[in-house]
């Protein structure tokens, strides 16, 4: 592959990263300290593919837990296990280009549900907790190989604000450019 570069190029794909915690109900695991049972994942913004620019995400759990680095090499980029407390884990982002440098990302684990002043919930403890977060891999001046894979694929985006009066707008902007045009 190329390692040229696309001077004066820059390309921003959005990503969400993040966890889901369920409880685990008392009988599912004897003889265990462990609470919950978590999933966490890298993946496109609403769920997009980004195995055809992403090689490889690499997790790094607590040390705690039995072989606490994982790497996974195909979408789903997600881990799941069991646990009992929260922690920061690292997701590191390893790209197909090789000349492009890899992206270290940082997530604080969650298991329970919390009040606005920090307490833990006890309204919704039993409902799955979700804990997500939006982020944008920037390539600036991006190889030209990794410049041509991101363009053979639709980048995600976010749905545009729409406001009460914005198809208002809409027509008073055509009425204008029409006028502009006589």
């Amino acid at each position: 592959m190329s390692s040229k570069r696309t001077k004066g190029v820059t390309v921003v794909y959005p990503i969400v990263y993040g966890n889901v915690a369920n409880v685990l109900p008392q009988k599912k695991i004897p003889d265990s300290d462990h609470t919950h049972r978590w999933t966490v994942s890298v993946k496109g913004l609403n769920g997009a593919d980004i195995s055809h620019f992403v090689k490889k995400v690499t997790f790094k759990l607590h040390e705690t837990y039995s072989n606490p680095v994982r790497v996974v090499e195909q979408q789903p980029f997600e881990i799941t296990e069991t646990g009992w407390g929260e922690f920061e884990l690292s997701i590191k982002l390893q790209f197909v280009e090789p000349s492009e440098k890899h992206v270290t990302l940082y997530h604080n684990l969650r298991l329970h549900p919390y009040e606005e002043d920090g307490s833990i919930s006890t309204v919704n403890k039993n409902k799955p907790v979700q804990s997500f977060q939006y982020d944008e891999l920037v390539f600036t001046d991006p190889s030209e190989a990794l410049y041509q894979i991101l363009m053979q694929h639709p980048i995600p985006t976010l749905p545009l604000r729409t406001s009460p009066n914005m198809q208002y707008k809409q027509d008073e902007l055509r009425k204008i450019d029409e006028a502009s045009k006589k």
